[in-house]
């Protein structure tokens, strides 16, 4: 029978590592320059530990969520990334949490609830993967118990223009602007009555916040496209 490895001592759930930071400020530079970066909502974020819910755009998703934060974002990724030279070392040291695939649910749900009750913010994409068409899709079922266990609010986040930027199967940064919109949270006493109803219930009010931030980010892209459309245009 082997022997259950003892979890690893949590860090500091509020405060950032050198490294976490360093790439903040790299990553900073390079979108906002390249990508006409912009955020807003981040006021809404609780002090203590929070699930946030995220459509899934892009692989730039993680590192666009948690760029104007001062705290770092808990994600999960599947323990092999964490033998690549360079990724592993860097997952280890930017509070990545790793995910074996023959324990994945299990092993998931459990560390992403002790983070959660620390005090960390864990992001976590409920579609499961990468949109096809840039739109939200169909949410996984599995956040649910993370929501029901953990007892922490849960912020939906929208991510929109992530799609244009760097799609499925692109291998280049295309200068293309995106935009990030933190909503409102869903508070433990929402959360508690939620989860007295059906999951689907529950999972349809989850995908409604998601679609909702989503949608202001979108609208908000297409009103600053628009601005600079009619700035740029000739004067009749």
């Amino acid at each position: 029978m082997s022997e259950r490895v003892a979890p690893q001592q949590l860090p500091p759930p509020t405060h950032r590592n050198w490294i976490w930071f360093s790439f903040q400020v790299i990553l900073q530079n390079l979108f906002t320059f390249w990508l006409g970066y912009r955020s807003r909502g981040m006021e809404r974020l609780p002090e203590a530990g929070a699930l946030l819910l995220i459509n899934h755009q892009s692989f730039l998703d993680p590192l666009l969520v948690g760029l104007p934060l001062s705290r770092p974002v808990s994600y999960l990724a599947r323990d092999n990334l964490f033998r690549v030279p360079v990724v592993g070392w860097i997952l280890r040291r930017t509070y990545v949490m790793a995910i074996r695939r023959e324990s994945a649910g299990s092993e998931s749900i459990r560390e992403s609830v002790r983070r959660l009750q620390h005090g960390f913010y864990v992001g976590i994409f409920p579609e499961g993967t990468r949109t096809r068409d840039g739109q939200l899709g169909r949410l996984k079922p599995g956040v649910l118990v993370i929501a029901k266990r953990a007892g922490v609010p849960i912020v939906p986040v929208g991510v929109a223009g992530a799609f244009e930027a760097l799609p499925r199967n692109a291998l280049w940064l295309r200068p293309s602007p995106v935009r990030v919109v933190y909503g409102e949270p869903l508070t433990v006493e929402e959360i508690e009555l939620l989860s007295t109803r059906s999951n689907d219930e529950f999972l349809q009010v989850i995908r409604e916040r998601i679609a909702d931030s989503l949608q202001q980010a979108e609208r908000w892209l297409q009103e600053d496209r628009a601005r600079r459309s009619s700035t740029q245009s000739p004067s009749a």
